[in-house]
């Protein structure tokens, strides 16, 4: 990317690329582990890696790098510019303790959501999200509210490039079934997931919109499918799920919903 444009940084390009590849199942990587996993020389990776630690992000053991709690500054500054991410929790503290369910809040990055708010249910579930879990978008409902809310132009650029893998056996894997599926949640203003990306968890998902109506992000309810039949979800959380997120639309300043 950056020897075609001439307004990017080499440097800091391939710097952004080693730390992208630090994640749950990458905590620690030595040089070369890491100079494979960015696609880099060895030496070029270990000029990086030792420049982080100086840095503070990084640390060391000799032998393999780790990531700091220095870099979480990335993720704070940016949580903390969203014009919904504070007001947004006393909302879905509230919509969680009335339904004992999760509630989370996402946003799109390319082909994946990304989540910057959560509130756990009292109860345990099987799901382990924090902020920053990143889920295909394609096979979740907060990934369709925002797919969904995508520019024709930009939806039809990424549909090609989307990976629709079975997650499940419920999974929608066909590009032209998916593509009628996000008409219909950008028609009725919500979308539901029956055990897509996960056997056995159902989700309902609305959009938050900001000032001029553009979707910024989507919050959902997620549930367990033993304990909360489909027809209540329909009936009971999505309803719910919709007023939440106009709420916080409208905490934010939008007010053209209906």
């Amino acid at each position: 990317m950056s020897r075609s444009d001439p307004d990017v940084i080499d440097s800091v390009e391939k710097a952004f690329r080693v730390l992208e590849s630090f994640s749950a199942d990458r905590p620690r990587m030595s040089v070369t582990e890491a100079a494979e996993t960015a696609g880099l020389s060895r030496a070029t990776a270990r000029r990086i890696l030792l420049t982080f630690q100086r840095l503070g992000f990084a640390e060391t053991d000799g032998r393999s790098f780790g990531l700091t709690p220095r870099v979480l500054r990335f993720g704070f500054g940016y949580l903390s510019a969203l014009p919904y991410w504070e007001t947004a929790q006393s909302r879905m503290r509230a919509l969680a303790d009335e339904l004992r369910e999760s509630c989370s809040m996402a946003t799109l990055d390319g082909s994946e959501i990304v989540y910057v708010a959560r509130v756990p249910a009292a109860r345990s579930m099987s799901i382990t999200l924090s902020i920053g879990s990143r889920l295909p978008a394609y096979a979740t409902s907060m990934g369709r509210v925002l797919l969904a809310a995508l520019p024709a132009q930009e939806l039809d650029a990424l549909l090609p490039d989307l990976p629709l893998e079975p997650l499940t056996q419920n999974t929608i894997t066909d590009a032209g079934l998916l593509r009628e599926e996000l008409a219909r949640v950008k028609q009725q203003g919500f979308a539901v997931v029956d055990g897509e990306r996960e056997e056995g968890v159902r989700s309902a998902a609305a959009p938050v919109r900001g000032r001029g109506g553009r979707v910024l992000a989507a919050v959902n309810v997620s549930a367990n499918a033993a304990r909360v039949p489909l027809e209540e979800l329909r009936g009971v959380f999505v309803p719910r799920v919709v007023e939440t997120a106009d709420a916080i639309t409208a905490d934010i300043g939008y007010t053209g919903l209906h």
